[in-house]
């Protein structure tokens, strides 16, 4: 295969978590990453330009990613970023680099970012953590929160956006806990959920974190009484505790494996032909990073290159197929089905849609 001159190739800084709580996500960042370039290959590549990733390591801290993807786009070798990292990443990104190359972050989020450039591809407060509360509130009689999350913006903002959210509903969020990220021992704070007027948790923990509370929030026993929502928790998630960890545990999510639709079973189909039976757990993770890779694609075919002011031009409103479904452009930001799942064994149920694409 002839080499590729600089100008036939698109150059996109692929930020993923290869350690930290967030690196258990990694393995499925990539695959699904490697299989989104070899599928754009095969065909006319981004905006007719082959694509290929610089992998850089988005769980580190902020300010490192952040200087690393800033030498990349200063030195043009980078002509894009995309990827799944905490929105403290993405913060440090857009600061150092927003503006001058689009910005696709998968990861779900608090709610907006107005940086030129940058889409936010990944599921928000509004119809993900908030439906997913009036279902439990509806179905399972839980009214009472606590919310438990990470100590940095996408926690402390959902978590304060849900408690203004539900002031004028039948629930109510009563107290709000933040960790940070790397913390180990939650003993301290299941003696307070065990002690507090609560029925649910509102999980906002991330990764690692999410398993070593998992694991001893059911040692607890208290997984019977006291079901647990999340945002965040996956199937890798769900592996790492194991099947006790996960009892009464529920995930709000526009994609799950296994969840039966059209669009995701073509996902599952090519991604397991791929990579085989003992892949990494393909989940919302990994088909994040999937879906901002093939977005990127639809820009380029759009605005017919992946400058900030081509994508300026992406029309509001924009509908386009993924395998979430159907997936509709607010702004910078998508509207995008999403489901409501409960844990069964080391994988997710469906129980319901939560919101849908209008």
């Amino acid at each position: 295969m002839p080499l590729l001159r600089h100008d036939d190739r698109l150059t996109i800084a692929f930020v993923v978590p290869l350690q930290g709580p967030t690196g258990i996500y990694g393995p499925s960042c990539l695959a699904c990453g490697e299989l989104a370039v070899e599928q754009l290959n095969a065909g006319t590549g981004i905006a007719g330009r082959q694509v290929e990733l610089v992998v850089v390591d988005g769980g580190r801290e902020p300010r490192v990613v952040a200087a690393e993807v800033g030498r990349l786009v200063d030195d043009g070798r980078v002509q894009a970023v995309a990827g799944w990292h905490t929105s403290a990443v993405r913060q440090a990104v857009t600061r150092r680099v927003g503006g001058r190359v689009v910005y696709a972050f998968g990861a779900m989020h608090e709610g907006s970012d107005p940086t030129p450039g940058v889409f936010l591809i990944g599921e928000r407060p509004v119809n993900q953590l908030l439906p997913a509360a009036h279902w439990m509130r509806e179905e399972l009689g839980v009214g009472r929160w606590a919310i438990l999350g990470n100590d940095y913006v996408f926690p402390r903002v959902t978590g304060t956006t849900a408690r203004l959210a539900l002031e004028d509903t039948p629930s109510e969020v009563v107290s709000e806990t933040y960790v940070p990220l790397g913390t180990t021992d939650f003993a301290t704070v299941i003696d307070g959920l065990a002690r507090e007027p609560v029925d649910g948790v509102i999980m906002l923990l991330m990764g690692q974190d999410a398993v070593h509370f998992n694991r001893q929030f059911a040692r607890s026993g208290l997984t019977a009484t006291m079901p647990r929502l999340s945002p965040a928790v996956e199937e890798n998630t769900l592996l790492a505790g194991g099947p006790a960890a996960g009892e009464g545990m529920y995930a709000a999510a526009a994609y799950f494996d296994g969840m039966g639709t059209a669009e995701s079973s073509a996902l599952a189909r090519d991604y397991y032909a791929r990579w085989g039976r003992w892949a990494p757990a393909l989940n919302a993770v990994g088909e994040s990073c999937y879906e901002v890779l093939t977005f990127l694609a639809r820009v380029g075919e759009v605005c017919g290159s992946l400058s900030v002011a081509a994508a300026a031009a992406l029309p509001d409103g924009h509908f386009y197929a993924s395998p979430r479904g159907l997936m509709r452009l607010d702004g910078n930001l998508l509207d995008q089905d999403v489901y409501l799942a409960v844990a069964d064994g080391l994988g997710f149920r469906v129980e319901q849609q939560i919101a849908r694409v209008h």
